[in-house]
């Protein structure tokens, strides 16, 4: 019986492969197309190995072209580690913290 790995365990595994992944430009060898590094140091592991051909966009400065609104503004979270960090969305540019104190009337009972 064969099941598929937890959900979790295959996230893990392709941001290995993501922060791994090689950049490669397509060189004409003999007739035959072959992608090889961009930087020589990086050598292919496995046939399985992630590969880009133009790096990624920078999302932390507009570019209303590619629809990118930055992240300038932005809130972040001070304590988190992931995608909504302060480090990450703030891209070293630094952040204010604000401390906002918010009344509400409740019905609650004594």
């Amino acid at each position: 019986w064969r099941s598929i790995p937890p959900f979790r365990q295959i996230g893990n595994i392709l941001k290995e492969k993501f922060d791994g992944a090689i950049e490669v430009i397509v060189s004409k060898n003999q007739k035959r197309r072959r992608l090889e590094p961009v930087n020589s140091n990086y050598k292919f592991r496995t046939d399985s190995d992630l590969v880009f051909l133009e790096p990624s966009p920078d999302f932390c400065t507009a570019d209303y072209s590619i629809g990118s609104m930055g992240t300038k503004g932005r809130i972040c979270n001070k304590t988190s580690s992931g995608t909504d960090s302060c480090d990450t969305m703030c891209c070293g540019r630094g952040f204010a913290t604000k401390v906002f104190t918010r009344r509400e009337r409740c019905k609650c009972s004594f």
